[in-house]
């Protein structure tokens, strides 16, 4: 398995676009994005859990219950929540005239929005401009499209591995939105994933479930869920692989390339939470199952008052020992150790291959990690080591229990004044 490029379009027959349509005035760069495949795709969605539900996310999950999909559209700017029974009907415009000038059903169409909560989208405009959009559809056209569905993103985020199932190379690709409003279960977050591999609509669904419980729902940014996260997957088979229809060596080996592209995109959108300078990771090792690991590791990442530390480069290693222990999830605070480290340049570790993207790389002041927790006693330690390690671009808290042999890891961000600032005055 290896990292390839090309977004979306890196799967045999998918094509992408995105253009400008003018949704709102103070935006200057792509607004709506198109992906499509050249035939019928298998296909799943996981959606947000926030009760208050977009308009085109209710429309997307009773479409995409029918397991077929063969295009996704997405506009900023507006989410079309809160937007009422005119808002479903935007949405459903926005599926009958993508679906028109494809030559598709409209019940094949993933529609999907973003932005602000409460106003409606001006559909008009997009259909204005859709034979332009279908124009440029090209393998080259993610892009285009990875630009056009960033709200506060500072950076397109997008990825693709090649593998190789049943004698055969399958890709899979990925494009994702996400920076505020970003919470466990998914936040802000739009992802796209595409791929050529022969899969059933039902065994995509299973690893569509699966692969979530370590990625998307390990990453809190803000503590605030959306009303439109959307998470969706089409599946073509061009790669012409036999059909995986249920568990066994095919299917594992399509959930591992699965985890590693989520994992990727995961991570992306921590690093990037609005305002923020550090991505913060945190790894739970000993714990006694899976589900103890991830959440006490979700618990720290998700505690304003860990991440202003980050912020403030300050080793306080009391706020991590104290989310945990309000989190509900048993472990001995008698026998836990935790440790700081850093990765140098986090903007280059993310391009580079997989085998090198879990080295920790240490900063040349500070040898690259320090303990600051000793059997539950925090210890007294060189302290402009600790800074000198909080101060690179992706940090790491290491928590060791001795409560069985569990791993578990969950990504964020540092909380610092631009945060207030994107969110003081969004909807302007």
């Amino acid at each position: 398995m290896h990292f390839i490029d090309g977004g979306v379009c890196a799967p045999k027959g998918f094509t992408a676009n995105g253009i400008h349509c003018g949704l709102k005035a103070s935006r200057k760069t792509n607004d709506t994005a198109l992906v499509y495949s050249e035939v019928m795709c298998n296909a799943a969605g996981i959606f947000t859990s926030n009760r208050v539900k977009a308009e085109c996310v209710k429309l997307t999950m009773k479409n995409i219950a029918g397991g077929k999909m063969q295009a996704a559209i997405c506009n900023v700017c507006f989410a079309n929540a809160c937007t009422g029974e005119e808002g479903y009907k935007n949405a459903l415009r926005m599926a009958d005239f993508t679906a028109r000038g494809l030559g598709i059903a409209p019940e094949n169409v993933i529609v999907t929005s973003t932005g602000i909560i409460g106003q409606h989208v001006p559909v008009e405009k997009i259909e204005e401009n859709f034979d332009r959009l279908k124009a440029g559809l090209s393998v080259e056209g993610h892009k285009e499209a990875r630009t056009a569905i960033m709200t506060t993103d500072t950076h397109y985020k997008e990825c693709a591995v090649e593998t190789e199932i049943g004698g055969k190379t399958i890709h899979i690709g990925a494009m994702c939105k996400g920076s505020g409003m970003i919470h466990i279960n998914m936040g802000t977050m739009l992802s796209f994933v595409t791929t050529d591999c022969a899969i059933s609509s039902a065994m995509l669904n299973k690893a569509l479930k699966e692969t979530v419980k370590g990625t998307y729902n390990c990453v809190s940014v803000d503590g605030d869920m959306s009303t439109n996260d959307t998470l969706t997957i089409m599946a073509n088979g061009l790669a012409g692989n036999a059909e995986i229809v249920s568990e066994g060596p095919d299917f594992d080996a399509f959930l591992k390339a699965l985890n590693v592209l989520n994992t990727q995109m995961a991570m992306k959108i921590a690093a990037d939470g609005e305002g923020a300078s550090h991505l913060v990771e945190c790894t739970v090792k000993g714990a006694k199952d899976v589900e103890t690991a991830r959440g006490l590791a979700k618990f720290v990442i998700k505690s304003n008052l860990v991440k202003a530390a980050m912020f403030g480069r300050d080793a306080n290693c009391g706020r991590i020992m104290c989310a945990m222990g309000y989190s509900g999830y048993e472990f001995d605070p008698d026998k836990t150790c935790v440790y700081f480290s850093s990765r140098k340049e986090s903007k280059r570790y993310f391009e580079t291959p997989e085998e090198e993207k879990y080295q920790v790389y240490g900063c040349d002041k500070c040898g690259g990690k320090i303990e600051v927790v000793h059997n539950g006693v925090g210890l007294s330690f060189d302290e402009e080591k600790a800074t000198a390690i909080l101060a690179e671009e992706a940090v790491e808290i290491e928590v060791v229990l001795q409560d069985g042999n569990a791993e578990g890891t969950a990504w964020g961000c540092d909380l610092t004044y631009d945060y207030v600032k994107i969110n003081g005055d969004y909807r302007s």
